[in-house]
Formats: structure tokens, C-alpha cells, sequence
């Protein structure tokens, strides 16, 4: 299978099931996915420079809803000299965290917030990219039924409040009528006003479930580009908390 959510969402990796019978309820469509995800998934994580340099590195993805948290384990598993575990615990609440590991650390560290913005191959897919948190957030405003190239899709904006910790002032979401999977989405930095945009491709269904085998992410006015692509993996791979736990985080 050729899946991909972050629906991160991975806010975009995350898959989506079901689908939304109307406009009216395509936002509880994809919080209720993100709290069905179990899933797995190996791909690369590729940076394309302005003069089209590629830059790749060998990733799995693994994430399992458990009562009120969202867990994600991204490892980085080649090159060898850039391998990194990083375990992404999303709460609705707001109460996120991220632990990070390296080879021969005999203990994870906890990812301050000043480095969310960071990530593997720079910016394009931060960290804070990885937690499927703007479906959770308080303020949801629904802007209607609009299209994107050939899907109908509803457009929710959503924005944090003073609860939950995050760069971004805004992320506007494009959600397929049909499924409630993101096509597209712009997410806006605070201060600065930097616009982050994800395209979704590949849309596909299996087994229920809506995923994409490619995440393109842009930064609006830059050249260049970071591609999440997706070679195989199972949409239902009943994932355990051990599969999360510090012990995997640190096994290389």
C-alpha cells in the first residue's frame, strides 16, 4: 500500500477513515481519523534546493491514538550519520511534547519549543509539522464549500488558543468533501507571517482509509521545496504502547 498524515496530517501524514456524509460534519470527520490512526510507514523525506539538488533520507513512521494522546514515532534510518529517533506526543488539551534521541544517547531529551520550527532537512517538514494538533484547537471557523483543482472541499480555518503551545497563528485547511482528507494547506508562522503550504497527492482509499503517497511542503515566496513521500506501509498495523516507549527510542 502507498499510504500517507500527517494528516499531519504528518499534519498533515495522518490517515483519514470514513466518509463525511455532509459540509456540516467534515471536521469531526478528521478529528475522529486522527483518533483511529494506527498506523505504518516507511518513505524518505526529501529537500529539492533551487537549482534542483536533492537531499534524502530514509525515514518510518509509526502512530497509534491511545486515550487522549496521539503518539508518532519518526525515525530517520539512513544515511547513517543523520539517524534520529523523534517521539511526538499530541494532546487535544494542548499539553504536546517532543523527545528526541541519537545514536548512543542513554537517555531521550525533551525537544525545547525555541526548536519546533527545526526539523531533519530544515523547515520545510519542522518538527511542530508532525503534531496533528489544528483540528484540537479552539477556534474552528468553518469558511464554506470552495474548490480545489477538481475536488469539492470544505475550508476550515483554525486557530490556537493561549492552551496549546505553537508557532503558528492560523492554519487553513482544505478538506475533501467526500473523505475529510486534507488536499491542501497553508499554515501562517506567528510574528513573521510566513505562509507554509502543504499539497496533498495521490489521494487514495484502502481498506477504509484515506491516505496520500506524497506531502509536498513549500514555503510561499522561496524556491525550493520538501517532498514526504511514502514507498509502502499498513494503515492498520495494531501498534502497542511498547512500540512507543523510551526503550524503542533509543534501540538504533
Amino acid at each position: 500500500m502507498r499510504a500517507g498524515t500527517l494528516a499531519l496530517a504528518i499534519s498533515m501524514l495522518f490517515p483519514f477513515a470514513a466518509q463525511a456524509s455532509s459540509h456540516q460534519d467534515v471536521l469531526a470527520k478528521a478529528r475522529q481519523s486522527v483518533e483511529a490512526a494506527d498506523y505504518s510507514l516507511k518513505g524518505r523525506l526529501v529537500r529539492v534546493d533551487e537549482g534542483g539538488k536533492r537531499v534524502s533520507l530514509g525515514i518510518s513512521l509509526k502512530a497509534h491514538w491511545f486515550p487522549n494522546i496521539l503518539r508518532v514515532l519518526l525515525e530517520v534510518t539512513s544515511p547513517s550519520e543523520d539517524r534520529v529517533h523523534v517521539l511526538f506526543e499530541m494532546r487535544p488539551n494542548g499539553r504536546n511534547t517532543i523527545l528526541i534521541a541519537h545514536p548512543g544517547d542513554a537517555k531521550p531529551s525533551e525537544l525545547p519549543f525555541s526548536k519546533w520550527t527545526e526539523g531533519p532537512l530544515g523547515a520545510g517538514f519542522s518538527y511542530e509539522d508532525f503534531l496533528d494538533v489544528p483540528y484540537f484547537w479552539a477556534g474552528q471557523k468553518d469558511e464554506g464549500q470552495v474548490k480545489y483543482g477538481a475536488r469539492e472541499c470544505e475550508l476550515i480555518v483554525s486557530t490556537p488558543g493561549d492552551e496549546h503551545l505553537t508557532h503558528f497563528a492560523q492554519v487553513k485547511s482544505w478538506l475533501d468533501l467526500q473523505s475529510a482528507f486534507p488536499v491542501y494547506v497553508e499554515k501562517t508562522l506567528k510574528g513573521t507571517g510566513m505562509v507554509k503550504q502543504f499539497t496533498y497527492l495521490g489521494l487514495r482509499q484502502n481498506e477504509g482509509i484515506w491516505s496520500a503517497s506524497q506531502i509536498q511542503g513549500k514555503i510561499r515566496g522561496q524556491s525550493g521545496s520538501t517532498l514526504l513521500i511514502i514507498d509502502r506501509g499498513s494503515p492498520k498495523a495494531h501498534l502497542e504502547l511498547k512500540d512507543f516507549s523510551r526503550v524503542q527510542l533509543l534501540h538504533f
